[in-house]
C-alpha cells in the first residue's frame, strides 16, 4: 500500500486494540441483518416486484410491497420508500410541511438542527416558502451540559406553548455533542408524551440506521424520516429517501410529497425498485463495516493524542466519526486524504467551497459511487473553529484502514504529524 512503515504499525496497533468492539458490531450486524430478511419472506419479495413502473405509476405492487417491507424492519404502522426525494433535506422538509400548519409550534429539544434546515425552517416573511414563511412557529432548546435536553426549561416550554411537533435530531450534524442512542431517544419520547400526549415526535433518522438492533419507532417515535444514500440504501440506492411511523402521518407526508387526495397511490419508479430493494438487504451489513471503520479510525486517532468523538470504546448509535484538530491546515490535511483513497475522483483535490445550504465554507471528500452517498467513504467539515472533521461511511471496512492510512500520511507529508 506504499504506507510509511511508522504508519503501518500504529494501525495494527489500533486494530488490535479495537479488536473486542470490532466483534461487537458483527453480532449487531447478524441480528440486523435477519431482522430485514424476516420482513422480506414475510411479504413474499418476488422477482416480479422488482419491476419499473412509469407514467402514474399505478398499481405498482414492488413500490407498495416496498413501504410494508420497510415499515415492518422500522417497527412502524407504514412507511412511504420513494426515488422522488431529492435529499435527506427534503424528505424531512416533506414530513414537517406533512404534519404542520400555520400557527403550529415545532420545537426542536436537541438544540440547533443540521445547517442544511435552517433555510427548511427560515424567517417570517422570508418570501422563500419555508416553515416560518407559512406562518408555523419555531422554537428550539438548548442542550444542557451533559448533551441532553434541559428537562426543567423542556418541561416549562411543553406546559407554556404545547408544541404541535417536537423534533429530535440523532446525528451530531456539525457539533461536538454526542448523537443520541435509541435508549437516550425513548426517554425524551416519554418525557413528552407524559406532559403532552398529543404532541407528535419526530427524528431525522439520517446517519443512525442499523447501528443499533432498534430504530426510534420501535421506541414510542410517531414519524422518522431518512435518506436513501446514507444507511438504509446500502450503497446501492442511487438517489431517494423514506418516511416511517403513524399510518395517519405518513399520509399526511405523502400528500405533500405528491398533492392531497393523491398520496402514495402515484409515483413512477422508473426501474429503481431494484435496487433500493437489493440495498436494504445489504444495508445491516455494509453499516457494520462502516462502524469498524470508524472505530479503527477513533482508536487510531486517540493514540495520536487528537480529540475523537466518539471514542473507540463508546457505543455507537450513527456513523459519523467526528475528530478534532488544532488548525484549519490539519483538517483540511486530513479531508484531502480520504479522497487521495478514493476509488472514483481519487485525483481531485477538495478546497472548502460556499456550499448551497451551509452557512460556512465547508471542504468535502467524496470519491463516491453514488454522489454524496455517505454511506461510501467520505469526509467533509466547515472550515471554522473548532476545526472538527467528520468522517463516515466505508462500503468495506479495507477502504476505511486505507482512507485513513491516506490522511494520516498527507498530514505527515505536510509536516502536520
Amino acid at each position: 500500500m506504499n504506507v510509511p512503515e511508522n504508519i503501518a504499525r500504529l494501525m495494527d496497533e489500533a486494530e488490535a486494540l479495537a479488536a473486542p468492539k470490532l466483534q461487537e458490531i458483527d453480532k449487531r450486524v447478524d441480528r440486523n441483518q435477519w431482522k430485514v430478511i424476516r420482513a422480506f419472506q414475510k411479504f413474499k419479495v418476488s422477482d416480479y416486484h422488482f419491476g419499473g413502473s412509469t407514467g402514474y405509476g399505478y398499481n405498482d405492487r414492488g413500490r407498495e410491497v416496498l413501504d410494508l417491507v420497510y415499515a415492518d424492519v422500522f417497527g412502524a404502522e407504514a412507511g412511504l420508500v420513494r426515488p422522488h426525494f431529492a435529499s435527506g433535506t427534503h424528505t424531512i422538509g416533506t414530513a414537517l410541511f406533512g404534519v404542520l400548519r400555520p400557527g403550529d409550534l415545532l420545537l426542536y429539544i436537541t438544540g440547533k438542527p443540521y445547517d442544511t434546515l435552517h433555510k427548511v425552517i427560515g424567517k417570517p416573511g422570508d418570501g422563500t416558502g419555508s416553515l416560518q414563511d407559512w406562518g408555523i412557529r419555531y422554537g428550539e432548546l438548548e442542550l444542557a451540559e451533559d448533551g441532553m435536553p434541559d428537562w426543567d426549561k423542556l418541561r416549562d416550554r411543553l406546559l407554556t406553548d404545547p408544541p404541535k411537533v417536537v423534533g429530535i435530531q440523532r446525528s451530531r450534524g456539525y457539533d461536538w455533542r454526542a448523537s443520541y442512542s435509541v435508549e437516550q431517544i425513548e426517554r425524551m419520547v416519554r418525557f413528552v408524551k407524559d406532559i403532552v400526549p398529543d404532541t407528535i415526535v419526530f427524528v431525522d433518522n439520517c446517519y443512525g440506521e442499523f447501528t443499533e438492533e432498534l430504530e426510534p419507532t420501535e421506541v414510542g417515535v410517531d414519524l422518522v424520516a431518512g435518506s436513501l444514500i446514507k444507511n438504509p440504501g446500502g450503497g446501492l440506492a442511487q438517489t431517494g429517501g423514506y418516511i416511517v411511523g403513524k399510518s395517519r402521518l405518513v399520509e399526511l407526508s405523502a400528500y405533500r410529497l405528491t398533492a392531497p387526495g393523491i398520496g402514495a397511490e402515484v409515483g413512477a419508479m422508473l426501474g429503481t425498485t431494484r435496487g433500493i430493494f437489493q440495498g436494504f438487504f445489504l444495508a445491516p451489513h455494509l453499516v457494520g463495516q462502516a462502524l469498524k471503520g470508524s472505530v479503527f479510525a477513533a482508536a487510531l486517532f486517540e493514540g495520536l493524542g487528537f480529540d475523537t468523538r466518539p471514542g473507540w470504546r463508546d457505543d455507537r448509535t450513527d456513523l459519523i466519526q467526528a475528530i478534532r484538530f488544532t488548525s484549519a491546515e490539519h483538517l483540511i490535511a486530513f479531508v484531502q486524504g480520504i479522497q487521495k483513497a478514493a476509488a472514483v475522483d481519487a485525483h481531485v483535490v477538495p478546497e472548502p467551497w460556499e456550499m448551497p445550504g451551509y452557512e460556512h465554507p465547508v471542504i468535502m471528500a467524496a470519491g463516491t459511487f453514488i454522489q454524496g452517498g455517505s454511506l461510501e467513504l467520505s469526509a467533509d467539515a466547515p472550515i471554522r473553529s473548532p476545526y472538527i472533521a467528520y468522517m463516515q461511511g466505508g462500503l468495506t471496512y479495507a477502504h476505511v484502514k486505507w482512507g485513513v492510512a491516506m490522511a494520516l500520511t498527507n498530514m505527515m507529508n505536510k509536516g502536520l504529524l
